[in-house]
C-alpha cells in the first residue's frame, strides 16, 4: 500500500485494539469494523475509519491523480490545540479554540433593542433638560 494512508491505517489499527468492541467483547477488528458494532466504537475510531476510507478513495480518484492524495496526518489531529474537541479540517482541529468554557455565571449580554431604547431615553432626557434651561432662562 502507498504511504500516503499508511499512518491513518496504523491509527485507526492501534484505536481499535483499545476499543471495547475488541479488549472487552472479544470481537475481531474486522467485525468491529462492520454493522451493527461499528456503533459501540469510540467517536475517534469512527472518525478514523471514515478518515482512512476517504484516503483509500483518493487514491483511485483521477482528479487528485496530480495533486497527490494528501491525507490529513494522524499526528497533526492528535496534537490539536487543546487535545480535544477535534473535528478534522483542513488538517487542523475545526473547533480547537473556538469554544470556551463558561460557568453559568456569566451576565446576560443586552439586547440590540434594549441598547437602542437605552439611548432614546438618554436622547429624550436630554432634550427635556435643555428644555427645561431654555425654559429658565426665558
Amino acid at each position: 500500500m502507498p504511504s500516503s494512508c499508511k499512518e491513518l491505517r496504523e491509527a485507526l489499527a492501534q484505536c481499535l485494539q483499545e476499543s471495547d468492541c475488541v479488549m472487552v467483547q472479544r470481537n475481531s477488528a474486522s467485525d468491529c469494523l462492520r454493522e451493527p458494532l461499528v456503533d459501540t466504537l469510540p467517536l475517534q475510531c469512527r472518525q478514523l475509519k471514515k478518515g482512512f476510507g476517504e484516503c483509500k478513495r483518493g487514491m483511485v480518484d483521477m482528479r487528485k491523480r496530480f495533486r497527490g492524495n494528501m491525507p490529513v496526518a494522524y499526528r497533526t489531529m492528535e496534537s490539536a490545540e487543546g487535545g480535544k474537541g477535534y473535528q478534522l479540517y483542513a488538517g487542523k482541529a475545526a473547533f480547537a479554540g473556538g469554544v470556551k468554557e463558561t460557568s453559568g455565571n456569566e451576565p446576560i449580554p443586552m439586547d440590540w433593542r434594549e441598547v437602542e431604547n437605552e439611548k432614546y431615553r438618554a436622547e429624550l432626557a436630554a432634550q427635556k433638560e435643555a428644555q427645561m434651561k431654555k425654559d429658565q432662562g426665558a
